[in-house]
């Protein structure tokens, strides 16, 4: 752009990408080149790796890249990039303080203060080395020492401000990585200072693995999705799963049903569930619940539909061997991928990543999604209070790519009065199923209702549930019972057949 005869610089920098796919999305493409921005972290949250991704990212684009450092050695940064099968060909190393830069004893010194030395002869070692790479990516880790040597905040912002212009200058995108350490007047002047700021956060919760969150708190001049995202270490790099908003998914879709596969079934819920829509399926321990979600899951398979189902309660093979026996044959739709049973270990895996999953396996054609159940679910919640939240989120998002979304959720006790399930996410469904045990002359039988259906009209009537070897039979209304839902009914009908089932 031209303006009073002076080119202008663009208004809008070029994006450049950190290596990390999630955290890309997150900042809307990219941190803008050419400025500087401040990480913080624990110890262990994951900084040092983020920084070699950055860096590595830029290696691949045939960029020149500069890592500097005042206290780790060149070998312990080798190590850490072995342990994720990285090579650091490329990547020029500098580190000011290390052998040759050989500190003095503090009454060497005559009018200035071991700190003001050391600093100067740190940002020149940094200017030397600059001007002989010209890097496009510098990572400065960790640049808490600057901070420490500095002492004063004065003089710190002073070196943060230098710094900034000379790299600025050379064109380079610079990442400080710093410890998170909250509260001082030094660390809100490097946050006023720099482009954009984001934390890396880590908790350890009373069982299972290390829980990690990232935040990005400014950038200056653009959009990002704000709030605090999940991600994960694993070998290979940092993995972010940025926090869902499903307002970014809304597509128009014609109005279908999906078949269950079982005709009695589907009249019971008014032609089968709606496209786009969830059920919820509620009930006791072993009331048949997940037995009732993989009869959906396999039913559209068989009709060429891709479903997922995600498993919280039991192993893969457990969950096979028990649909095998009652008739639901699923190794051949495993094989040609019409299929696909996911074990979720909710000590180990993230509210965030498990949605990360569950959209991987739409964007990969997926139109029947299973989660069974929420019971195990709501073990990956960083606290209970968030569940419905995260629930809402994903069921309005899979909603939009019009997907059947099919949940499980237990209720304590077996026959007779049981108590509410341990999260209410009823109101959230659009279609609810209620299985019950009931006793009937010494024997213990099922059945089956349907509470809820926003979508249109249901049968009111309730029904027995039949499950053996062939699989799910769904029988007539038990018109000569009254009290099923209760637990204990009451026989109304003719004596005569008061022991024949319905």
């Amino acid at each position: 752009m031209v303006a009073n005869g002076r080119d202008e610089p663009a208004l809008v920098p070029a994006r450049l990408s950190t290596g990390i796919v999630g955290l890309d999305e997150v900042l809307g493409g990219g941190l803008p080149q050419g400025h500087m921005y401040l990480v913080e972290g624990e110890s262990g949250a994951g900084k040092t790796t983020l920084g070699l991704q950055f860096l590595l990212a830029g290696q691949r684009r045939g960029e020149r890249t500069l890592w500097i450092t005042l206290s780790e050695t060149e070998r312990q940064l080798l190590q850490s990039a072995h342990s994720h099968g990285w090579s650091l060909a490329g990547v020029e190393v500098c580190n000011p303080v290390a052998a040759g830069h050989v500190r003095q004893a503090e009454d060497k010194y005559s009018f200035f203060s071991p700190a003001d030395v050391e600093l100067d002869e740190i940002r020149n070692a940094i200017a030397a080395a600059t001007e002989r790479i010209r890097p496009s990516r510098v990572v400065f880790d960790p640049f808490s020492d600057v901070r420490h040597l500095a002492r004063e905040v004065l003089h710190y912002r002073r070196q943060v401000l230098s710094l900034r212009e000379f790299f600025n200058e050379h064109g380079c995108t610079v990442l400080l990585m710093q410890e998170l350490t909250r509260g001082s007047a030094g660390d809100l002047q490097a946050e006023a200072l720099v482009h954009g700021y984001l934390t890396l956060h880590q908790d350890a919760p009373e069982y299972g693995g290390q829980r990690r969150r990232l935040r990005v708190h400014k950038m200056r001049g653009m959009p990002f999705r704000d709030g605090f995202h999940d991600f994960s270490i694993q070998t290979g790099g940092i993995e972010v799963y940025p926090r869902l908003i499903a307002a970014e998914h809304v597509d128009q879709h014609a109005e279908e049903c999906m078949a269950s596969g079982l005709p009695q079934l589907d009249t019971l819920l008014g032609g089968g569930v709606d496209r786009g829509s969830s059920m919820l399926i509620m009930g006791a321990a072993g009331v048949g619940k997940s037995t009732l979600a993989t009869q959906f899951a396999i039913a559209g398979a068989h009709r060429g539909e891709k479903a997922a189902i995600f498993i919280f309660d039991e192993t893969v093979r457990t969950f096979r061997a028990r649909a095998e026996k009652l008739g639901l044959s699923m190794t051949h739709l495993l094989a040609d991928a019409r299929l696909t049973v996911r074990q979720i270990d909710s000590a180990e895996v993230s509210a965030g990543q498990f949605t990360n999953m569950v959209m991987r396996a739409v964007d990969n054609g997926v139109i029947t999604v299973v989660i069974d159940s929420l019971t195990g679910y709501l073990s990956t919640m960083p606290e209970e209070r968030f569940l419905a939240a995260y629930l809402h989120e994903l069921l309005t998002t899979l909603s939009h790519r019009n997907v059947v979304t099919i949940l499980t959720l237990a209720q304590h006790g077996l026959v007779g009065e049981q108590v509410a399930a341990p999260v209410d996410v009823s109101y959230l469904s659009d279609t609810v199923l209620l299985i019950r045990y009931f006793e009937s002359l010494g024997h213990i039988r099922r059945a089956i209702s349907v509470v809820k259906k926003r979508s249109g009209a249901h049968e009111v009537a309730v029904r027995e549930m039949r499950i053996d070897a062939g699989g799910i039979t769904i029988g007539e209304p038990l018109t000569n019972f009254q009290g099923v839902l209760s637990g204990v009914p009451r026989f109304t009908g003719d004596p005569g057949q008061r022991g024949v089932r319905e």
